[in-house]
């Protein structure tokens, strides 16, 4: 076999042929685009699918977050689009928080309950023992 160019082909050839036994150029410059594409659709995808979680981090609702982060795993393992909106949605309400006036209701309730009952009855005050203290006892054991 020759090396020479058939002369019905042309003479300047484009950069993206290379010769046999050659590294392709294109093709790992297209492999790099392809990757570097693949990885950043991949990170907008999980970006957002954050959304609803990183709206509730603002909110103090823990059983709220909790829901909305539920939804959107759901929405991220089964590809169902109505669980990402719900958690969206769940988001962007703030529901009140019955849970803290109930809760001062009960610790109210607790201290009037403390306060109203019949104080311990005194009983003798235990009398105290005849022994040396514990230090005039080590300090005679060093004396002798």
């Amino acid at each position: 076999m020759t090396s020479d160019i058939n002369p019905i082909a042309p003479h300047v050839l484009p950069f993206f042929i290379t010769a046999p036994g050659q590294t392709d150029g294109l093709m790992i410059a297209a492999i790099v685009f392809m990757v570097s594409v693949v990885l950043s659709v991949g990170l907008l995808y999980l970006h957002l699918h954050a959304i609803p979680e990183r709206m509730m981090h603002r909110k103090a609702n823990k059983t709220q977050f909790e829901i909305v982060a539920v939804l959107a795993l759901l929405a991220l393992f089964t590809h169902n689009n109505l669980f990402w909106v719900a958690a969206l949605l769940l988001a962007m309400v703030t529901f009140p928080d019955y849970s803290s006036p109930i809760q001062s209701m009960a610790e109210s309730l607790a201290r009037l309950a403390k306060r109203d009952e019949p104080a311990p009855a005194a009983g003798p005050e235990p009398a105290e023992s005849e022994a040396p203290p514990p230090d005039a006892v080590l300090a005679e054991s060093k004396e002798s």
